[in-house]
């Protein structure tokens, strides 16, 4: 691994510090750059999420992509975990904490809100990031498109129906544009850009001229997501550095789910056999969230300063370290799946 690579966790933590104390030095700064978005989605955060995703739609085979359909048990897993238990579990462990364990805490009425945007999170699997994690796990990167894709699909059926089911509410309204937007930006513009690229190279150099610019951007790749860290925590660095308390209390079940849903996953990964490069995206898919989606749809159904929307908010900021996290375990288990630790003769993928 690189410099970047082998000291991530420190580098995601260094950004996490300077978002949080540029956000309190410099507030306007981080208020300018989050007015720019549309449909709820940051423009700068759109690039910067961009810039992570080109490579590993560079990597993408599209003659591989007509082989997934051999290999149903990833994909089977992914959407198991995504829409069978996830959401039920976010929804029983909001209620479990802020219902029960947290209720001197928390008056009824926020509680409430905080399992809403709980359960948005829940429902909602993610897009974009999907493509990093896997990139830093070495996952498959045309089985990573297929899962993506069809979990996105998916999602302009289920989402709305299943939200609306376990928030208690009749009627569920999808902003389409936010939903849209997302993909077309974090999917089909990127995956495009990776195939024109893909050609391009193979056409100068072959499969060695790929995977040595794919190599070279690596780098990039990591700025790209240690400034999406920067601006994150520094768009909430007033409402964690003044409410620490009430950002630790939605965390905590947050956390239950996301390595619950991971071990859960992981576990089952094992037991159906399936290989690292593709267990390891499809575990990370179920366990993190498209928080673009979660956000607007809680501040368009309970307001901008709701506890609904905190929580989406709080989704975001816990994601990456715990994701991270996620992905250093995945990268020492390869020899769980019939491949060999890293410095053995080989490593499937």
């Amino acid at each position: 691994m690189g410099l970047f690579e082998r000291y991530l966790s420190l580098w995601v933590a260094l950004a996490i510090g300077a978002g949080l104390l540029l956000g309190r030095l410099v507030p306007g700064v981080f208020e300018t750059v989050a007015a720019l978005e549309f449909a709820h989605v940051n423009l700068a955060v759109a690039v910067l999420i961009w810039v992570m995703v080109y490579p590993m739609m560079i990597q993408v085979d599209f003659t591989a992509v007509r082989e997934v359909g051999r290999r149903p048990r990833g994909l089977a897993l992914t959407l198991v975990v995504n829409w069978l238990i996830k959401p039920f579990t976010m929804a029983a462990l909001g209620w479990l904490f802020f219902k029960v364990l947290f209720a001197p805490w928390v008056d009824p009425q926020t509680a409430t809100e905080y399992i809403a945007g709980m359960i948005l999170l829940g429902v909602a699997p993610c897009t974009a990031m999907v493509f990093v994690w896997s990139q830093l796990v070495k996952g498959d990167a045309s089985y990573t498109l297929v899962q993506v894709s069809v979990n996105d699909l998916i999602m302009v059926f289920a989402f709305a129906p299943i939200a609306a089911l376990l928030l208690g509410v009749s009627d569920i309204t999808v902003p389409w544009d936010t939903l849209l937007l997302s993909v077309v930006l974090y999917v089909v513009l990127p995956l495009l850009a990776g195939i024109f690229t893909r050609q391009w190279l193979l056409g100068k150099g072959g499969p060695a001229r790929v995977d040595a610019f794919v190599h070279a951007l690596k780098p990039v790749s990591i700025i790209g997501l240690l400034g999406t860290v920067v601006l994150l925590f520094g768009f909430q660095a007033e409402t964690i550095l003044d409410q620490p308390l009430v950002i630790a209390l939605i965390a905590v079940p947050l956390l239950v789910q996301t390595y619950g849903i991971f071990a859960i996953a992981y576990a089952a990964a094992r037991r159906l056999r399936l290989d690292h490069s593709v267990a390891g995206p499809a575990c990370l898919i179920g366990t993190s969230n498209f928080f673009e989606l979660a956000v607007a749809v809680a501040i368009s159904l309970f307001g901008l300063n709701s506890g609904a929307a905190l929580a989406t908010v709080v989704g975001v900021l816990v994601e990456v370290p715990v994701m991270l996290s996620l992905v250093a375990f995945v990268n020492r288990t390869p020899h769980w799946f019939g491949a060999r630790t890293p410095g053995s003769a080989t490593i499937t993928e």
